[in-house]
């Protein structure tokens, strides 16, 4: 059996850090809790659960009776997911590549290596962890990273199907929920709710015909075989992913704007797209390699000059918009102005955002700011080239201090209703499955 240093090497890739609270004791003799279909669940693989716990701060009861219950807690969790797997593997469309494993055990590896400050010191936690050697121990992880991914992307190929409808809770389960984890609730910050136009400058006609033109000529010589990241990095206006060749890495759908993600989702792998437009610019496509629900990706992101005069006359449109709401008495219609005017892929609401949250340009202002109401123009971004212009109302504002019920209460309802969708799958596959426990 691993012993109980194995959860302390497991807890941090996660971030946990090395534990002294739990000595380590030799197993010597190691015992088949449960039997899931054909495949044995140990009772080491229990207590490296508990291991793991009491290393991240939990405090586990004492008394033999209260440990018993959290052995059959941990016990369960571990049937819960060997159903999903075993249902995942039945799946012919559900896939997890090597690749992506090993991706995953790499990034795993690389972080927890970080931790130690020698070689030495890191292979001795693997060994005292009882693994033979380093790549003994990056084929657990890669076992264990694999059945994680089939896990998920089986409860991810069900949303998809409609087959996992949220199910409503109870408030006495909201309730109850709040009273089993509000002490490790954070605080409160300082929040506040407001509602935006937000006018961003766009370029002029021939300054966009300009980069489309561009973009076609980068396209037809991706075609032709040249290199897509020495092309990014000469030309992409996504500086961020410029420097990195054009990777944006793996995403799902909700994550990037719907014209992008239109075209990212449906072309083949090596698949250069044509100029793809979106309020950014034009963006070029190459898809990598796809899963279910995702993609691995890079582009090339060409962005029209906008001219002094197109943001000058943004600015002189904030201002307008501004001196007729502070003029209206009211008679004018903030939401309404923001229809018509705001930038479409900003949100025109906030409620309870968090000050540290925001634009350091919002924070500017508000800190020194405590009131409710109409607020000077903001300009995000006044260095960059393409500035915007924020017209601001403050509606509420809500001091830092201890979160309450009500503050989270919306957030434990989405939370609950998914948790009792997977668990009422989860125990439909139970009842088509042999299971056998033996704790």
């Amino acid at each position: 059996m691993r012993n109980v240093l194995l959860g302390v090497a497991l807890l941090v890739c996660c971030g946990g850090g090395v534990a002294s609270t739990v000595a380590a004791q030799e197993q010597p003799l190691d015992r088949i809790v449960a039997i899931v279909g054909t495949r044995p669940i140990l009772e080491s693989q229990v207590e490296e659960e508990m291991v793991q716990q009491q290393a991240q701060g939990a405090q586990l009861p004492t008394d033999s009776a209260g440990l018993a219950a959290v052995r059959r807690q941990i016990l369960d969790r571990l049937i819960e997911l060997e159903v999903l797997v075993q249902q995942a593997q039945r799946d012919t469309s559900i896939k997890v590549t090597d690749q992506e494993v090993l991706d995953q055990v790499e990034q795993t590896y690389q972080n927890v290596r970080k931790q130690f400050s020698s070689e030495s010191d890191f292979r001795d936690q693997i060994r005292q962890a009882r693994f033979g050697s380093v790549e003994e121990w990056r084929r657990w992880l890669a076992d264990e990273q694999r059945r994680q991914l089939y896990a998920q992307r089986l409860i991810e190929t069900q949303k998809q199907k409609g087959k996992l409808r949220p199910i409503p809770p109870t408030d006495a389960q909201m309730r109850e929920f709040w009273e089993q984890n509000k002490d490790q609730q954070p605080k409160r910050p300082a929040t506040v709710s407001f509602r935006q136009i937000v006018i961003r400058p766009v370029a002029d006609s021939a300054a966009r015909l300009r980069a489309l033109q561009l973009a076609d000529s980068i396209v037809v010589e991706l075609r032709k075989g040249a290199d897509f990241a020495a092309a990014a990095k000469r030309f992409s206006g996504d500086t961020a992913s410029a420097a990195q060749g054009g990777e944006l890495g793996w995403f799902r759908r909700g994550v990037m704007v719907k014209e992008f993600e239109d075209w990212a989702f449906r072309l083949r792998p090596g698949e250069i797209s044509p100029p793809v437009e979106t309020a950014f610019g034009f963006h070029i496509i190459d898809v990598e390699r796809t899963q279910p629900a995702e993609v691995l990706a890079k582009h090339i992101l060409i962005v029209a000059d906008v001219s002094q005069a197109q943001v000058a006359s943004a600015r002189a449109r904030a201002d307008s918009l501004h001196e007729r709401i502070a003029t209206s008495n009211g008679r004018v219609s903030f939401d309404s102005l923001a229809r018509i005017y705001g930038d479409p892929d900003e949100p025109k609401l906030a409620e309870d955002a968090s000050l540290t949250d925001l634009p350091p340009e919002y924070q500017q202002l508000l800190a020194g700011d405590t009131t409710n109401g109409l607020k000077p123009v903001i300009t995000v971004g006044p260095d960059t080239p393409r500035p915007k212009f924020v017209v601001l109302e403050v509606t509420a504002r809500k001091n830092a201090g201890d979160l309450s019920y009500e503050d989270v209460k919306m957030r434990i309802r989405q939370s609950l209703s998914d948790q009792l969708a997977i668990k009422h799958y989860i125990d439909q596959l139970k009842r088509q499955i042999y299971i056998d426990i033996r704790l």
